[in-house]
């Protein structure tokens, strides 16, 4: 029964599989197709199992097959009622001849009739287009609903925003839309929409809109509609307009001098430069005057440049959109200086001690700064033979020059010297000069130091320089009770005439000694008289060996030209003193260098040495042997606030050194077997200054005395000074001090080290076999 149920069910299977088997379908269905006019056009339809009639439709409405213009592309079919029949086989597809877009543009469909009446397996495949193209007219822009010529100016104002539109018609299919500025893409076609034409339903009308900023960098550039469509020869087409952006001036100034202008010399030209649509009209305006020029391209020029020239320049343009910043220059015109007025005299006499002034006016860009120079008088004669100089003398820097108390010095010829810079070129010009004249008593107006110096046995000579104006009349030396006028000889004096000096109204009076000797030393007076007055000068004659008046002047001039040396003999010596101070510092630190400069050295390398001998070995030094491992530095010491340590030791204690000599400065060079100590020896490694060392085997007592070699007496003042190193004192209670019968550990039992953190106060009472009780320290050694 089960094999029957499967063999049932497995034949309806295979009944059904070979029924869908049967099914006729589509294997192929048309597609979108575009085809330029007068050309075929291929619509493909293929099925499986086809058992039906193909036919095909377009725009809703059956299509026969017609010779040359629609025919099936399997081709050999029988003709039928209607025109060819369908070809056997599954290939439905037809031929579309001579395509036109009347008859052959539209929506076709293929569809297949049932296979019999009970199957109900019709097909219709989906509608696609046949699109017969069309090539679409030329786009066109629009701005503001007006249609643009090519190449017509697009005008907007730069921040504004301008909506332009391209229109492409009657093309099929729609053109593709997009928008070029210059070679720059502004959009793609994803903003265009398209109708049909009312007028020709088969084509149609396509448009993109474009809202552009415009900013003034627009200005001038080509803003292009370009159409794409297959069917024009180029592919595409375009329209252009071009951009008129409005926009205010910017301007630019050009020609501002980078350097001086010189009045007469340079010529100025300034141009503003305008940047402007539409164009601007310029305007110049100086400082705060009138409009000086209105133009479409200002140029202001200044040739030559004259003072009056000066100002600042200011351009602005301005156009229907608006106006421009303002651009200023400043226009400095330099000239030289130039002297309006010198006075208030033009020749000057003054008295002797008198005053006078002068003033000076001078104009100049810029200002012309103002110098009085005084030019000294020199006499014809001295410029004759050329022998003298002209000497110029700054008086003062001011317009006005004030001159007080005025001398012979004061004399001369004044002039008012105006300067400034143009160009970094000083321009200078002087006035006229001033003749100042002074009329007064005789003056000396150069006269030597204050001592003149004279070689033993050589001539002297004394010359002083009066000026006066009239010329002195009487002139005379005096020296001692001595006088001699000018032109006069007495003996080894003489007084020359007065010479004329190379300053007008001025002469040298000289005085001459011959042979002058120490008794020539003394003080010489020059008296000079006219009718205004008279006036005197003395000076110290010092006569000397000439050696010394050689060896004076070099000392003078050592002194003077070279301070540099005294100082660093100075400073050696004071680096000398601080060498001998430092140096003094150091030998009384190294002779008091317990307190002062080095470092004491620990105890335990002073007490080296000492050791105890073992248990068992008699006082007397018998039995002695070497110091064993534990056994060394048991004595007891003591640092004392000079940093000399005392110590003492048991009976048993040795030296490595001599008998008797002092612990403190024995060192463990050697093991070498000596004496025993009888008593417990007092070392100290530096005893106080003056004072002994302190005996080999001194012991304290209870009774105030101290052994020594076993013999016990009491303590004189001296051999106090000798223990200072150990100021111990057993307890009543004990009969005896530190004898040599006394074992080693009780030593160390009784002493106690004080300790320096706490001053000493401290007092730790030994332990070892119980003597603590007996052995008390009753004070602390003050070492």
């Amino acid at each position: 029964m089960g094999r029957f149920r499967l063999s049932l069910l497995i034949g309806v299977v295979i009944f059904h599989g070979a029924s869908w088997a049967a099914v006729q379908r589509f294997d192929r269905q048309p597609q979108y197709t575009e085809v330029n006019p007068g050309e075929d056009a291929k619509l493909t339809c293929t099925l499986h199992h086809r058992k039906g009639h193909c036919s095909w439709q377009k725009d809703g409405k059956p299509v026969g097959m017609y010779p040359r213009k629609y025919e099936w592309v399997a081709g050999g079919a029988a003709m039928g009622p209607g025109g060819p029949m369908p070809p056997p086989g599954g290939d439905c597809s037809i031929w579309v001849r001579s395509a036109t877009i009347e008859f052959d543009d539209g929506e076709w469909e293929c569809q297949v009739t049932a296979s019999d009446f009970a199957s109900q397996d019709a097909l219709t495949s989906n509608p696609v287009k046949l699109v017969v193209r069309v090539a679409p007219q030329r786009p066109r822009i629009e701005y503001n609903a007006t249609q643009m010529a090519p190449g017509q100016n697009v005008s907007a104002k730069s921040g504004e925003r301008a909506s332009l539109r391209c229109i492409s018609r009657y093309g099929n299919p729609p053109a593709k839309l997009k928008w070029m500025l210059g070679e720059e893409s502004l959009s793609d076609t994803g903003n265009q929409t398209s109708v049909r034409e009312q007028d020709n339903p088969k084509t149609w009308s396509t448009s993109s809109v474009l809202d552009l900023a415009v900013v003034k960098r627009h200005h001038g550039r080509s803003l292009r509609c370009v159409a794409e469509h297959d069917l024009y020869i180029s592919r595409s087409l375009d329209v252009n307009v071009k951009l008129d952006v409005r926009f205010p001036p910017e301007v630019r100034l050009v020609g501002a001098p980078s350097k001086d202008v010189e009045e007469g010399r340079d010529t100025v030209e300034l141009r503003c430069e305008s940047d402007a649509n539409p164009p601007a009209t310029i305007t110049w305006r100086r400082s705060q005057k009138a409009d000086i020029l209105n133009t479409m391209n200002a140029t202001v020029t200044l040739r030559p440049v004259r003072r009056s020239d000066t100002g600042t320049y200011t351009c602005q343009a301005r156009n229907v959109v608006g106006a421009s910043q303002p651009l200023s220059v400043h226009i400095d015109v330099k000239y030289p200086p130039r002297i309006l007025h010198v006075g208030p005299d033009r020749k000057v006499t003054a008295q002797l001690f008198s005053q006078t002034s002068f003033t000076c006016e001078a104009e100049g860009n810029p200002q012309p700064s103002i110098q009085w120079l005084q030019k000294m008088p020199i006499h014809p004669m001295a410029i004759a033979d050329g022998s003298a100089e002209d000497k110029v003398i700054l008086r003062g820097a001011e317009p006005r020059l004030i001159l007080t108390n005025l001398t012979y010095d004061h004399q001369g010829e004044y002039v008012c010297r105006a300067a400034n810079k143009i160009a970094n070129v000083e321009r200078p010009v002087q006035s006229e000069p001033i003749p100042v004249h002074i009329k007064g008593a005789p003056q000396v107006v150069r006269r030597p130091s204050a001592e003149v110096y004279a070689a033993r046995g050589h001539d002297a000579i004394i010359r002083m320089v009066v000026c006066a104006d009239p010329r002195p009349r009487r002139i005379s030396w005096e020296w001692g009770s001595m006088q001699l006028e000018a032109g006069m000889i007495m003996g080894r004096y003489k007084a020359e005439e007065l010479a004329q000096d190379v300053r007008e109204d001025c002469y040298e009076a000289r005085f001459h000694i011959k042979g002058a000797d120490a008794a020539d030393a003394r003080s010489y007076t020059l008296t000079a008289e006219n009718e205004r007055g008279s006036d005197r000068h003395t000076v110290l004659l010092a006569v000397r060996g000439e050696q010394e008046i050689v060896d004076e002047d070099t000392a003078r001039t050592r002194l003077h030209s070279n301070p540099v040396s005294m100082i660093a003999m100075i400073g050696i010596l004071a680096v000398g003193m601080i060498i001998l101070l430092i140096t003094a510092c150091v030998l009384i630190c190294a002779y008091r260098k317990e307190t002062c400069c080095f470092k004491p050295e620990p105890i335990n390398s002073l007490i080296d040495g000492i050791y105890v001998k073992p248990t068992g070995v008699t006082a007397s030094g018998r039995n002695d042997t070497q110091p064993t491992t534990g056994e060394l530095n048991r004595a007891w010491c003591y640092l004392s606030p000079n940093s000399s340590v005392a110590c003492i030791a048991p009976g048993d204690a040795r030296s490595e050194k001599s008998p008797g000599g002092p612990l403190a400065q024995s060192r463990r060079s050697s093991h070498d077997s000596n004496g025993a100590l009888a008593s417990p020896p007092i070392y100290t490694t530096s005893p106080p200054r003056g004072g002994p060392r302190m005996m080999q085997g001194a012991v304290v007592t209870a009774t105030g005395a101290y052994h020594h070699t076993g013999i016990s007496h009491p303590i004189s003042s001296a051999e106090k000074a000798l223990t200072r190193g150990a100021k111990f004192l057993p307890a009543a209670n004990h009969p005896r001090g530190f004898g040599s019968a006394e074992s080693p550990d009780t030593v160390f039992a009784t002493l106690q080290v004080p300790r320096i953190s706490n001053n000493g106060s401290t007092k730790v009472a030994g332990a070892n076999r119980g003597v603590s009780s007996i052995y008390r320290p009753l004070e602390y050694a003050d070492i």
